[in-house]
């Protein structure tokens, strides 16, 4: 019974270790990858995009990217072209490690399980290599000018050291030239005045061409002008002459149908005055009659009008009459109220000055009391040194006494001014003719003849008579009379 279980044990055994390594050994490698499984054979074998077993601990698994690897190449010093101007170059290269069974195993040799990093550089030193190359074998105008073709040469040109690596090139495209000295920039500019030069000479080309075809068209076009304008006026005096003999023949028939419309007019011309005559006859008859009745309707209409003319002038002289007098009421009433504010104005202005001058007077009288009483007390002191002084004048006699009187008249005057200084505001009330100013003026001039005529009555001396002491009479005649002394000289 154990013979016979045991061949299904082994086989179980079998099934269950095969189904252990596919599952253990499956492996299934992506598009862009290159999955290497060695071991049992000379030569490993290779999947890309598809599935495959390995053998547990018999075979091992290895993996290469197939992506893209961009790299910036960039010489990094001047590099001299064919034509000995030093250059820089900047180019853009995508590599790529390559599916071909011959390149992928060289591949497999210098780049398994290496980073895409590292297999850039390593084919970014082998392109600039090449670029230099490529620049030292290439006049600058030629690359500038013709780019893809640097880029197509340095591309065959490291292809093969490429290729050895296990590498493809998949694209080449330079991004720029740079030089120190400004060349390419100059080559530009040079370009740009030829282009500029070519368009130049085409535009000057094509306007001398539109320039001749405008000149052509217009003398075409004055060619067809001159044509039609000729042609119009052909057929205008064509035109012209058949009016013209039209116009005879209608004249011509006209003069014939006026000449019979005339006599058949002046026919019944004379059956029409006949017949207006008599209409004529009759109507002044008809119209005398109603002369003499609208005589008679004018008359009653004129008394009619004269009539309400002459209320109307009667109305209209009332209504004026009582519009003049209503006026003239409230012109007066006007005048009135203006003249009783007028004086209501100068009442108020009056009652004002009379309060300012009690005030000035109160002022004044004051001031003059303080006055008197400190001339009393004055007066009292000196009166006994006047006493004295008088008995002295007593013995000088008049002339003595003149000059005391002369001495003493600028104090008279600043005496009786000074009271007037004292007044702050004066208000005159003037009824127009300057009596009020004037009597202001007078006032320092008739005090002051007072106090000369007190003098006069009070001592028997004339000041008056001295002050003619510079007149001609005493300067001639040396005739003067003093308060009854008399001075008489006669001239020598």
């Amino acid at each position: 019974m154990l013979e016979s279980i045991l061949p299904k044990i082994l086989i179980t055994l079998i099934v269950v270790l095969v189904l252990v390594i596919l599952m253990c050994g499956y492996v299934k490698a992506a598009p862009d990858q290159a999955i290497l499984i060695s071991g049992l054979r000379k030569n490993a074998r290779t999947l890309i995009g598809r599935a495959g077993i390995k053998i547990p601990f018999l075979e091992r698994k290895d993996v290469l990217s197939l992506q893209l690897i961009s790299i910036d190449v960039k010489t990094s010093s001047s590099v001299p072209t064919a034509d000995y101007i030093n250059i820089m170059v900047d180019a853009t290269v995508n590599v790529k490690i390559s599916d071909k069974p011959d390149k992928l195993k060289l591949a497999a040799q210098n780049f398994l399980n290496k980073k895409p990093d590292y297999v850039g550089s390593v084919a970014k030193e082998v392109l600039e290599g090449n670029v230099r190359e490529i620049v030292g074998k290439m006049r600058l105008e030629e690359m500038v000018n013709d780019r893809q073709k640097f880029a197509n040469l340095v591309k065959e040109n490291a292809e093969p050291d490429l290729a050895e690596m296990g590498l493809d090139i998949i694209s080449f495209n330079v991004q720029n030239f740079v030089d120190d000295n400004q060349v390419i920039e100059n080559l530009g500019v040079d370009n740009i005045v030829k282009i500029k030069k070519e368009a130049a000479i085409s535009r000057a080309e094509s306007e001398k061409e539109i320039n001749v075809a405008r000149a052509r068209a217009e003398k075409e076009s004055n060619d067809a002008r001159v044509a039609a304008d000729t042609a119009i006026a052909e057929k205008n005096n064509e035109l012209a002459l058949k009016q013209s003999e039209l116009q005879i023949v209608a004249d011509s028939k006209k003069a014939e149908a006026d000449a019979a419309y005339s006599i058949q007019k002046e026919q019944q011309r004379k059956v029409i005055e006949v017949a207006k005559t008599e209409a004529d006859i009759a109507k002044q008859e008809k119209d005398n009659e109603l002369k003499g009745k609208e005589v008679e309707a004018q008359e009653q209409v004129l008394n009619a009008e004269i009539r309400k003319r002459a209320d109307a002038e009667k109305y209209a002289k009332e209504q004026a009459a009582d519009a003049q007098r209503y006026a003239a009421e409230q012109k007066a009433k006007a005048d009135l109220a203006a003249r009783q504010a007028d004086a209501d104005a100068k009442k108020y202005e009056i009652e004002k000055a009379a309060e300012a001058k009690e005030r000035n007077a109160a002022a004044i009288q004051r001031e003059g009391e303080a006055e008197a009483a400190a001339t009393r007390a004055k007066g009292e002191a000196e009166a006994e040194a006047l006493l004295k002084k008088a008995e002295a004048m007593k013995q000088y006699g008049q002339a003595a006494m003149v000059e005391m009187i002369v001495n003493m008249l600028p104090e008279m005057a600043k005496a009786v001014a000074e009271p007037l200084a004292a007044i702050d505001k004066v208000t005159i009330i003037d009824s127009g003719d300057g009596a009020g100013v004037s009597s202001m003026g007078d006032y320092t001039p008739a005090i002051l003849k007072k106090t000369i005529e007190a003098v006069k009555e009070t001592t028997g001396f004339d000041l008056t008579e001295v002050m003619k002491a510079s007149t001609y009479d005493a300067k001639v005649n040396h005739n003067l009379n003093v308060s009854g002394v008399e001075f008489s000289q006669k001239s020598e």
